[in-house]
């Protein structure tokens, strides 16, 4: 009988998932910041990598403490991620000061990937996460590199004067944002009366992505986990229009799953999908 030789097995490589970078703050009870970051990338199927700006002692009732990371040690972390590993999209998040600002838009202003700003300039529970000194450099630094800008109604206010009172106002703080750069911007619409709209427009499109409003308070690190599944989606190729929608529904099932923790408003639930 004629023996055949034997031809290795080759073992299969494995998928690389796409790679996306936060550029934010760490939050001690695990609701926003850098940890809501990781665990909407890893409910979307992307590897998750971090940048932390700040450390904060949060909970469920507020913001107790928060200190900045020296520039230094965040450029060597984004470094450190973008220079070996690569990333496909990056997210921001609260980057607290002025020189923070700066330091990480001139990093990202060569990273050649799609960029969501999420503009964080206060917590959940009204706390302040970014200085009021640090405001010009997001209008003229941070923003003009952002592929989304994705500012609540406050944040539209502190950085255009622009106050929403209803749908018919959305666009005019649209107009405004993107007067700062932003290719586009997506005016988050959840503290308005009625159902949950925002406004995705780059200043010739504009698409109005509306969904049930669920009643539930438990809603901790929503705009973290919106920025965050955008991201994701950006890093998968998805044009800007169809991230978004497919991070709004994501967002807007976490809402709903959202559960109590500790004594005040607990966090979205990331892992809905999964339950």
């Amino acid at each position: 009988m004629q023996r055949h030789p034997q031809v290795p097995s080759r073992t299969p490589q494995p998928r690389i998932p796409p790679r996306v970078l936060t550029v934010a703050g760490s939050d001690s009870g695990g609701g926003a910041g850098i940890q809501a970051d990781l665990k909407a990338m890893l409910a979307l199927g992307v590897h998750g990598m971090s940048v932390i700006t700040a450390v904060t002692a949060q909970n469920s009732l507020g913001v107790q403490g928060a200190w900045e990371l020296p520039t230094e040690a965040v450029r060597a972390q984004f470094r450190s991620v973008v220079d070996d590993i690569g990333v496909q999209a990056v997210k921001t998040g609260m980057l607290a000061s002025a020189e923070l600002v700066e330091t990480v838009a001139e990093l990202l202003a060569d990273v050649g990937a799609p960029v969501v700003a999420d503009p964080v300039g206060v917590s959940k529970h009204g706390d302040p996460l970014l200085a009021a000194s640090a405001l010009d450099s997001v209008r003229t630094k941070l923003l003009p590199v952002a592929t989304v800008a994705t500012p609540n109604l406050d944040e539209v206010t502190q950085l255009t004067g622009v106050r929403v009172g209803g749908e018919a106002d959305l666009r005019r703080a649209a107009d405004a944002i993107l007067g700062f750069g932003p290719r586009w911007a997506l005016i988050k619409g959840g503290h308005l009366d009625g159902d949950a709209v925002d406004l995705l427009t780059d200043g010739d499109e504009e698409h109005w992505l509306r969904s049930v409003r669920h009643d539930n308070r438990h809603t901790h690190g929503t705009g973290c986990t919106l920025g965050s599944a955008i991201a994701a989606e950006l890093a998968k190729g998805r044009p800007v229009p169809e991230a978004v929608a497919e991070a709004k529904d994501y967002v807007t099932g976490a809402i709903a799953a959202g559960f109590p923790l500790g004594g005040g408003i607990g966090p979205v639930d990331h892992a809905w999908r999964w339950r």
